[in-house]
């Protein structure tokens, strides 16, 4: 089969003569060096990603992902949801919510959690996850609530206690001084999100939180807006909105978490990125060591009638060979080691002590592409200085002494 000459005497290069076992020695340890470093990279990024996708899912799936209020925190509770909140863009549901950062009191001990009333005849995520009691059952006037397994732990209390809910925002006047506006209700049920909402969270009757608040039997705290990406709220907040209503969401509470997933995850990224980085130096090594030993063979090859662009192209081609080669060997082998990651962890006898024991792992294939793309053009860059000082070979003074 044909091949450019320049193609062709790189290739050769690259396989090295057989006793030339130390430069082979040089460019196999370059090769080997991408692969791993993109193997890495790639493995470690789909494991970021799969927890990245973990947090979104368990803690931004079930919170408030955006409520709509007016700027005093009330609103007047319509029989349905407003046409301008229902039309917004990437807004799957919206359904009205009264919540409030509460006290809760037990027999035994005390915390603090958010309070949210919601209308159990709609739709609500954390009755998925609920392990105890029914939905169904936080019914008007009743006081009942539904809390996370953690925190019904940490306050020693289980399926039909008393906790003792204490509003701050909704205090009273009374001969003894102003006091927290406060009520008992009934533990009705337990949920089990497996995150760090099973800390936070209690689930009420609408109207029973409203009367907590002392709000008016019409109001509520706001619309609360379901979206199919709560990353997207970003955008969505600077859409206008109607009658000067105030926008919020998950951000004011969890943002500073997913933006130490994120930089965590760019720092990670960046330290196996050096690795790639070392062996592009190696395959600069590699190169001048070549070049080195072959001024007499480029001498020849020049006196034979091949150009400097020519000569520059075959230690291009040797060089971004590792490259290519451990790239798409890094790339592969680190997408099946990310695939079946929790698979080897078994077999080597790791044991993840965790939640389902095993490690969430989403492969994305563009950030695959992108990786393995950049680490070629890494190599390509590498190999530029190298080819420029074979290009430049005299013939006459390198076969001066030969």
């Amino acid at each position: 089969m044909f091949h450019p000459v320049s193609f062709f005497i790189g290739l050769r290069y690259l396989r090295g003569r057989s006793g030339d076992r130390f430069s082979r020695f040089v460019s196999y340890m370059s090769t080997a060096g991408i692969t791993i470093g993109v193997l890495a990279l790639v493995t470690v990024l789909s494991v970021m990603n799969g927890f990245e996708q973990q947090l979104k899912s368990r803690i931004l799936g079930v919170m408030p992902q955006a409520v709509v209020s007016q700027p005093d925190g009330r609103m007047i509770r319509e029989a349905t949801p407003p046409p301008s909140l229902t039309g917004l863009p990437h807004v799957s549901m919206v359904t009205p919510l009264t919540r409030s950062e509460t006290v809760i009191q037990s027999a035994t001990s005390l915390s603090a959690g958010m309070l949210l009333g919601v209308d159990p005849n709609l739709f609500e995520p954390l009755g998925y996850h609920i392990v105890q009691g029914k939905l169904s059952n936080l019914t008007p006037g009743s006081y009942r609530v539904i809390m996370g397994q953690s925190l019904a732990g940490e306050l020693g209390v289980k399926v039909g206690d008393k906790v003792r809910l204490m509003v701050t925002s909704a205090s009273q006047y009374t001969p003894i001084g102003r006091i927290p506006s406060q009520r008992n209700f009934v533990v009705e049920g337990v949920f089990n999100a497996s995150s760090d909402v099973d800390k936070q969270l209690l689930l009420t009757n609408i109207t029973d939180a409203g009367r907590l608040l002392r709000y008016k039997p019409n109001e509520m705290t706001g619309w609360r807006l379901f979206v199919d990406d709560p990353f997207i709220v970003s955008e969505l907040a600077q859409q206008p909105l109607a009658n000067d209503w105030v926008w919020s969401d998950w951000r004011q509470q969890l943002g500073q978490l997913f933006q130490a997933v994120k930089m965590e995850k760019n720092m990670m990224g960046l330290m196996l990125g050096l690795i790639i980085g070392v062996a592009a130096f190696n395959i600069i090594s590699a190169l001048i060591m070549v070049v080195m030993e072959k001024q007499a063979e480029v001498a020849i090859l020049k006196t034979q009638g091949m150009t400097s662009r020519q000569i520059l192209l075959v230690f291009i081609v040797q060089g971004a060979s590792s490259g290519v080669i451990g790239a798409v060997a890094g790339g592969v082998l680190g997408t099946l080691l990310a695939l079946n990651l929790n698979t080897v962890l078994s077999v080597l006898g790791v044991q993840l002590l965790m939640v389902g024991g095993s490690l969430p792992v989403v492969v994305k294939p563009v950030q695959i592409v992108i990786v393995v793309v950049g680490a070629i053009v890494l190599s390509l860059l590498a190999t530029v200085f190298p080819s420029y000082r074979a290009a430049s070979v005299r013939p006459a003074e390198a076969l001066r002494y030969e």
